[in-house]
């Protein structure tokens, strides 16, 4: 009783002491960034980039940052949808006993997971948007759309306009990104013990049904927690398309900065709407996480 008395003591005074140090760290780093650093923070520009006054509306509109943020989530839903259907895919081929579909699945993952992603976003921008978005006329299509059709198309993916660009920019990050759930899906498969699969085949189960009610079910808890890392780091890494002039969060940021010279409240602000996005998802993710463990399989 002693013992667990004492450890329990220790514990609270050493959380007192890492509260403490935190606490003075962070008033070290707001001392610094409010008068050591010298330099004089204008906060009041940045409302002005989010929201501002519509006479004609009568109303409070979004201004580029909050637009660059709405087009973020965007790219980023579409972005993991598509990495998360691929990734799953390819996870799966590399599980089976075929070599063709190990090779495929290979191939792809090797492949990606080793070309930098800046040089994925040139070749597919490039590529899709001069070559098959032209051949299959989509861009054609989606310019001539007027009406209910363009706005609904500006609300889930982008104005008629930026349509090429953000769908290669999507595809790019949804490509990068399937590479690395690919092999977390494959992970979490092979994890699954050998007698799971052989006692569901001498129930008579074929292999889509065993993936399906046996082994993806088992899996899917095993590989949430880093899959919802690579979902995070899909939101993250949509800035990059910034440099094929997709007017997302990071893109408009830089127009404000270049704009105003409030480089640090720009930049400050951008990465708090990132990181609001991101623990978004944490949240959900962990939700998710305690609702799959309280179901019993």
């Amino acid at each position: 009783m002693t013992g667990v008395y004492l450890i329990r003591k220790n514990s609270i005074f050493l959380d007192a002491v890492v509260t403490a140090s935190l606490l003075l760290f962070m008033g070290f780093v707001g001392y610094r960034v409010t008068v050591a650093l010298n330099y004089n923070w204008e906060w009041g520009v940045i409302p002005n980039y989010l929201l501002y006054w519509d006479e004609e509306k009568k109303r409070w509109v979004s201004n580029i940052l909050l637009d660059g943020f709405f087009t973020t989530i965007r790219l980023s839903l579409w972005s993991i949808f598509f990495a998360t259907l691929l990734g799953v895919l390819m996870g799966v081929l590399r599980t089976r006993k075929r070599l063709f579909f190990r090779l495929i699945a290979r191939s792809y993952v090797e492949l990606i997971r080793n070309i930098p992603p800046l040089v994925l976003v040139f070749i597919f921008y490039f590529f899709v948007s001069d070559q098959v978005m032209l051949l299959l006329g989509v861009d054609e299509f989606i310019r001539s759309r007027t009406g209910i059709t363009e706005q609904w198309l500006g609300f889930l993916v982008a104005p008629p306009e930026l349509f090429t660009a953000f769908i290669s920019g999507v595809f790019t990050v949804a490509l990068f990104q399937g590479a690395y759930i690919a092999e977390i899906v494959r992970a979490g498969i092979q994890s699954i013990d050998n007698e799971q699969w052989e006692a569901s085949a001498a129930l008579g189960l074929t292999w889509l049904q065993q993936m399906r009610f046996i082994v993806l079910p088992q899996a899917a808890r095993r590989v949430l927690p880093p899959l919802a890392n690579e979902f995070i780091n899909t939101i993250k890494y949509s800035s990059i398309v910034s440099i094929i002039s997709i007017q997302e969060l990071t893109f408009q940021g830089m127009q404000v900065m270049s704009s105003t010279q409030r480089t640090n409240e720009v930049w400050l602000t951008i990465s708090f709407m990132y990181f609001m996005l991101c623990f978004a998802v944490s949240l959900f993710v962990r939700h998710l996480e305690i609702s799959m463990a309280e179901v019993k399989l």
